[in-house]
């Protein structure tokens, strides 16, 4: 872990928030690579989930709403986590993790917080941050952010941060049945940023105050939510392959009925092994019409489907398949991250599948020689109109490619004098450190050939 983090500030993946004035806890900056890696995750979830298919349409929704739409939800009274304070140095922490990261053969899931204040009291559990063993009874903390609209800290401007993209989407179900032809089954996607107040230890960004969430509300008829259910648990497993995820760190696990958050009926995980454990990097959620049934009640606005067919009216029932897109940058970062002896020193590497790598060739001039250089620069101007292509002319060959291995860059375009003669380069590949020569007027197709993306 300190190997990835360091080598995620060192390389501009990820910087610690606000790191001048001493940082603010769970939150992060994603640098250049970082943005760009993001990007590619999210175009790829954009292209299989939505532009590649004809059953889901997009929606992109306020971070602020109405107050009204949590209370009705759910989140004002149920949203929250266990959180537990220490008296001596008044360290917060979340019971659970305090307890996981010291007992490991505790399950400690759904826990009441009376179970949990006894849990940490029996076995004498010591606080991270000043090492005593005196902590508050454990109580519940919500997770919703309060912000206040307008300049009177009074309780008619309180509103929140949205704590997840689905509400919007619920939110906006009328005005795309009246405005967008779908029939059921159908979905509507959406991407973008939630808050929560999070309690955490760290674990750089896993657990965040701030975070990137790609998802979909799939509306379906109650009797069919087992097949679609099924079929979405295949489809989001199939993703994570085809990112290039290691599968024998992939599991499921669904949760337990004590739980599952208040909306669900079914809630089933995948799971990736971290170096500190099973953690959850998405969620598929059988929603029921909790949602919509909840806000019809209370909106009084009818969000009912009709089907043309039979002309019956009914509350669709919903499937919510989830994925954490910031937490799924620091798993691909994980997985790919390797180091391996090359002769008498060390190689770092990001194995990025080259499809989502951040940058996807580097261009080098052998020497600082003008003529090659000119070359270099004419090559990577031309790549750079299909690619995210960077230029580099530092001079030392060696360094050049061990930079670009720690970025995940899967190849490099070295002109050498050769290329002079007969307008070929050598083109190097990361993983296997082999090198061959390809004409220079034929790396474009060369390189799509090797990128392409298939999904499917």
């Amino acid at each position: 872990m300190d190997n990835i983090v360091a080598l995620a500030k060192r390389r501009g993946f990820i910087y610690p928030s606000s790191e001048i004035y001493g940082g603010l806890a769970n939150t992060w900056d994603f640098g250049h690579y970082g943005v760009l890696l993001k990007n590619n995750l999210r175009d790829l979830w954009l292209k299989k989930f939505v532009l590649d298919r004809s059953d889901i349409i997009l929606l992109d929704t306020s971070v602020i709403l109405n107050p009204k739409v949590w209370e009705a939800s759910g989140h004002v009274a149920g949203f929250s986590d266990a959180l537990v304070d220490c008296k001596n140095c008044r360290y917060r922490t979340r019971a659970d993790h305090l307890i996981e990261n010291k007992l490991k053969n505790i399950k400690v899931e759904g826990l009441s917080p009376e179970k949990l204040t006894k849990i940490i009291q029996d076995n004498k559990l010591k606080c991270p941050h000043c090492g005593k063993s005196d902590f508050t009874e454990v109580r519940r903390f919500n997770l919703l952010f309060p912000t206040h609209i307008g300049i009177l800290q009074e309780s008619k401007s309180l509103a929140y941060l949205r704590g997840e993209l689905a509400q919007g989407i619920f939110l906006n179900f009328r005005n795309v049945l009246d405005t967008i032809r779908v029939k059921i089954p159908f979905g509507i996607a959406s991407q973008g940023i939630a808050f929560r107040n999070e309690i955490t230890m760290g674990q750089s960004v896993f657990r965040t105050l701030q975070f990137d969430l790609m998802e979909f509300e799939y509306f379906i008829e109650e009797k069919e939510w087992k097949k679609h259910y099924e079929y979405w648990q295949k489809e989001m497993w199939k993703f994570a392959k085809k990112l290039g995820l290691n599968e024998k760190k992939l599991r499921w696990r669904e949760h337990e009925e004590y739980e599952r958050s208040h909306y669900s009926k079914k809630t089933m995980d995948i799971e990736y092994e971290f170096p500190f454990g099973w953690k959850e990097i998405w969620g598929l959620a059988y929603r029921t019409d909790y949602d919509l049934r909840n806000h019809m009640e209370k909106s009084g606005k009818d969000l009912t489907y009709k089907d043309q067919k039979t002309g019956k009216s009914f509350i669709p029932h919903v499937i919510e398949p989830t994925f954490g897109l910031s937490r799924l940058v620091f798993t691909l970062m994980i997985d790919s991250f390797k180091e391996e002896k090359v002769g008498d020193s060390l190689r770092t590497l990001m194995s990025f599948d080259p499809r989502i790598a951040p940058v996807k060739v580097a261009v080098f001039p052998l020497q600082k020689d003008d003529k090659l250089k000119g070359i270099a620069k004419d090559i990577f101007v031309d790549l750079k109109k299909d690619f995210v292509v960077e230029f580099d002319d530092s001079g030392n060959i060696g360094k050049m490619y061990r930079r670009q291995d720690e970025i995940g860059t899967p190849f490099c375009v070295t002109v050498d004098y050769q290329t002079a003669q007969d307008k070929s380069v050598t083109v190097r590949d990361r993983d296997s450190m082999k090198q061959e020569r390809v004409k220079a007027n034929s790396l474009k197709e060369y390189f799509k050939n090797k990128l392409k993306v298939d999904f499917n």
